[in-house]
């Protein structure tokens, strides 16, 4: 059995915008998209949502054996990501055709297979 990560890229400041009835909307597609995945036989191993990128730790080199730590966000982004879903499926054909269809109304998606033990 494959794993998969579900990425979730949105524009953070547009989507802190959206008026209720459009938050609303993306969770019913949420809803369904965990329906699809149960339907399908598809397991989600974890899924949440992730606190706004201005609220993450980011940590980098700093060039003397240390690290660096900053607040807010490493990259400069519109986009950031904003939740996943960690899955496990032994029908990616399957699991891609679910994935699209909630893309198709409107969230953005990076599908990612993990590497491991499963790649050989």
């Amino acid at each position: 059995m494959s794993r998969y990560l579900v990425l979730l890229p949105a524009p953070e400041a547009e989507w802190a915008q959206l008026p209720p009835e459009d938050h609303e909307k993306g969770m019913r597609a949420h809803q369904r998209f965990n329906a699809e995945l149960r339907e399908g036989g598809h397991r989600v191993v974890v899924a949440s949502p992730l606190r706004p990128s201005g609220e993450a730790l980011s940590m980098r080199p700093d060039g003397q054996g240390g690290t660096l730590v900053t607040e807010g966000p490493f990259t400069e982004s519109v986009e950031q990501i904003v939740g996943f879903y960690l899955i496990e499926t032994d029908d990616p054909d399957g699991l891609r055709r679910i994935c699209e269809q909630l893309s198709s109304t409107g969230d953005l998606i990076e599908l990612r297979r993990l590497a491991g033990a499963s790649d050989e």
